[in-house]
């Protein structure tokens, strides 16, 4: 078995640093993983920018949507081959959906925060979490969320998505998909299906979800782009004036979170803590969730339910993003789709390489990904949300205790548009309700802790 293996197998320093022969792969193998987990997840180069340039801006949205297109690239790239080079393992990473929109619409246009202060914050919550892997506090203190409320966060956070993809107006420069738009008499609506950026955006929803269903690679991204092509074509939206050209250096973006703090204001200081502890809450056990489950989908979770490399795994991303928030972009994390490259044979860090490398590729293409419209985008967000929705399964709704704080969470986080209100809800009714049931006791410190913060934030918003 071993002469096989090296028939196939070069005897490089690349092939012997990633251990392909240990591991039982090939560079071809490698590679198609690579690619197909880069199809799987590169809608995130048109969707993160699209969400983010509704408040990182000079003068008017969209402004700086090339730059932080270019931030997301290189972040994802950074990220990513960080990941496969300390940890070898197949995990590729990018902003994270859900804390971009928590960063875009809760912190900066909801609490008023400059969004060079936001960078700030992201930077301060990248090096506590690299501060509590170091230390290995990171997992007592995730371990000790109860596991209703980690799921129900995600799910929130899929809603969340999905709504912001749902509305829009399409009248706007950005062309949302307007299928629910506001109304007076009932708060929110209906879109009109005559709008025919509303009509593309179903129908984009409509070809997404059928090629996810047939399990096409890249279903997504395929979705975005037929539906901006047929936007481009019916003049809907305005077409790309060429296809390639060489990226433009994000100078407005690079190093903003380094001075944000000049912005800060005295009656901003807890809302800035709140959004840190926000950020560091989700990232945390959002990356930890996912490294277990592509851990488990790839076979390198040992028999004590660990994952060997674990540490290099959260100390990559909490590098990521810090590098991210000094590139200009909301915090990264490990992406699910991973499991599509580990599905084609992908087991070493090579597949990550592969990954960054076409992340750095994709710069070229700028102005094709610049010229999508948010209506095009709007079914990736959508289908995000289904994706994320899953997790409420793994929530005990025979525990009207659990299922109380749990619905809250989910619900709150849509309706407020904050990712940290729902979160500061379900903290508060988690203890309130188990004290209720007579088992106050079994809970620990760390989430009457949380419930006490939450409360506090709640009350300084009143």
């Amino acid at each position: 078995m071993k002469n096989f293996t090296h028939q196939y197998i070069p005897n490089t320093s690349i092939s012997q640093f990633f251990k392909f022969e240990q591991l039982g792969t090939t560079y071809k193998t490698e590679v198609l993983a690579g690619v197909t987990t880069f199809m799987t997840m590169a809608y995130i180069l048109v969707v993160n920018p699209r969400i983010l340039s509704n408040a990182i801006f000079q003068e008017q949205p969209g402004d700086l949507f090339n730059q932080i297109l270019i931030a997301t690239a290189i972040t994802s790239a950074f990220a990513t081959a960080l990941m496969g080079v300390i940890s070898n393992y197949p995990f590729a990473l990018a902003p994270a959906m859900g804390l971009n929109a928590f960063f875009a619409f809760s912190v900066v246009l909801g609490l008023k925060i400059s969004w060079q202060l936001a960078l700030t914050s992201v930077l301060l919550e990248s090096v506590i979490f690299m501060g509590l892997i170091i230390s290995n506090i990171h997992v007592q203190i995730i371990r000790a969320i109860p596991a209703s409320l980690k799921y129900a966060t995600v799910a929130g956070i899929g809603l969340f998505i999905a709504y912001i993809g749902l509305s829009g107006v399409p009248e706007a420069p950005s062309n949302g998909a307007g299928i629910i738009v506001a109304s007076q008499a009932t708060l929110t609506t209906i879109g009109s299906f005559k709008h025919p950026a509303t009509l593309l955006s179903v129908f984009g929803l409509l070809l997404t979800a059928t090629l996810m269903v047939r399990r096409i690679k890249g279903a997504m991204l395929w979705g975005i782009f037929t539906t901006a092509v047929l936007g481009w074509t019916f003049g809907i939206a305005q077409s790309p004036e060429k296809i390639i050209a060489l990226p433009e250096f994000p100078h407005a973006l690079v190093g903003q979170a380094f001075i944000g703090l000049k912005d800060l204001q005295p009656d901003q200081l807890w809302n800035l803590i709140s959004v840190t502890l926000t950020f560091l809450f989700v990232t945390s056990f959002d990356t930890i969730g996912a490294l277990t489950g592509l851990g488990q989908q790839a076979g390198y979770i040992n028999q004590k339910g660990e994952l060997p490399q674990a540490s290099k795994s959260l100390l990559a991303s909490a590098i990521g993003i810090s590098f991210g928030a000094f590139i200009g972009t909301s915090p990264c994390a490990t992406y699910l789709e991973s499991a599509s490259g580990i599905s084609e044979g992908g087991k070493s860090g090579f597949t990550s390489v592969v990954v960054a490398i076409l992340f750095l590729l994709s710069l070229l293409f700028t102005p094709v990904f610049a010229a999508v419209p948010a209506f095009a985008t709007a079914p990736a967000l959508i289908m995000v949300g289904v994706l994320m929705m899953s997790s409420v399964q793994n929530i005990n709704w025979n525990d009207i205790a659990e299922a109380i704080p749990a619905f809250l969470v989910i619900v709150t986080m849509p309706l407020t548009y904050s990712i940290a209100e729902g979160l500061a809800i379900g903290f508060i009714f988690y203890p309130l309700m188990k004290a209720s049931q007579g088992l106050a006791h079994q809970l620990s410190k760390p989430v009457y802790f949380l419930a006490a913060i939450s409360m506090f934030h709640l009350m300084l918003k009143a």
